[in-house]
């Protein structure tokens, strides 16, 4: 593997002492009420608002509740626009609306899209199934009120990282079951598929930066108590029985991160079920560096690659006249 770079491994060890590893719910949940504001380190760390973006804050239908949404949409155009619905990481636990600005309105702005970032409901005061249940829910809402934000709901997507990636890939595959709504495109960046932890990586990389083989059972326990629903494919898509009918895929790996043979296995079992998907892996980087632009080098390349496959496959002539199947 390729070495780390120092401001890789100068991070991780910074960030070292918010490992979730060993933190009691007590711990975790008074964190979790600890707000990140915007300011000029926090903005320089994670990239902030990108120009160019006009922001709403609304509300969306959950699971028999009301969750947050904040719709970002590129500034000074009244064509109508694709409609992406957004998930964020931190292991089901962590993760705010605030902190994850930064890449949810730059993919607004060079995707061309109306973008909605979900605030689902957290763990462990909400275990699973809670947050995949809040996500859909709130997808079908997002899709029906798209008109409010001039976005067209026949160009759909969803996109997450981390557990906003397994977010993202248990939604088309409810999606597809429960007969809507339409998805023409999903991103997956370093997602958890398999929370069995079945991935090699996982011993490889179980001491990496930003994520460790401790930090990941730590989330699975919060987010999953009950080790029978590792293997449901709303917890586990990887573990599916069927992976047809899915729409077309980019799936981004960190080449030192615990996760990354989650994201190359379900690659991998996409193609094998005829869905296209385009896979990189991000050299010498570790879990999370998409959420620091400014600090990890290949985060504005992996940004710009996820807006162009977004602007790409959410395209009129793509989704409105699809390709023939095979072309």
């Amino acid at each position: 593997m390729a070495k780390l770079d120092l401001r890789v491994r100068l991070l991780g060890r910074v960030l070292k002492r918010f490992s979730v590893a060993g933190k009691s719910e007590a711990r975790i949940r008074a964190e979790q009420k600890l707000s990140v504001r915007h300011n000029p380190v926090t903005d320089f760390m994670l990239g902030g608002l990108a120009a160019g973006v006009d922001v709403i804050n609304d509300t969306a239908a959950g699971s028999g509740v009301r969750i947050p949404v904040r719709i970002y949409r590129p500034a000074q155009t009244a064509e109508s626009l694709p409609l992406v619905v957004f998930m964020h990481g931190g292991g089901w636990t962590f993760g705010t609306l605030n902190v994850y600005d930064g890449i949810a309105s730059t993919i607004a702005r060079d995707a061309r899209a109306v973008v909605v970032s979900l605030a689902y409901r957290l763990a462990p005061a909400h275990p699973w199934p809670a947050a995949v249940e809040d996500c859909y829910a709130a997808m079908l809402e997002v899709s029906e009120r798209a008109a409010e934000w001039a976005a067209d709901a026949r160009r759909l997507a969803v996109v997450g990282d981390s557990a906003g990636g397994n977010l993202a890939a248990v939604l088309t595959l409810l999606a597809r079951d429960r007969s809507g709504p339409a998805l023409s495109f999903q991103g997956l960046v370093y997602p958890a598929t398999d929370l069995t932890m079945g991935s090699a990586s996982i011993e490889e990389n179980a001491n990496a930066p930003m994520l460790t083989k401790q930090d990941m059972l730590r989330y699975r326990s919060l987010y999953a108590p009950q080790a029978e629903d590792y293997t449901n494919p709303c917890a586990s898509p990887l573990l599916a029985p069927d992976h047809s009918r899915l729409p077309p895929a980019l799936i981004q790996v960190a080449e030192h991160d615990p996760l990354r043979d989650d994201g190359l296995r379900y690659a991998d079992a996409l193609r094998a079920a005829g869905v296209p998907v385009r896979v990189t892996t991000y050299v010498g980087m570790p879990h999370g560096y998409l959420g620091f632009p400014r600090v990890f080098r290949s985060a504005p390349q992996a940004l710009a690659e996820l807006a162009a496959e977004l602007h790409r496959h959410l395209a009129p002539e793509n989704v409105l006249h699809p390709r023939p199947e095979g072309a």
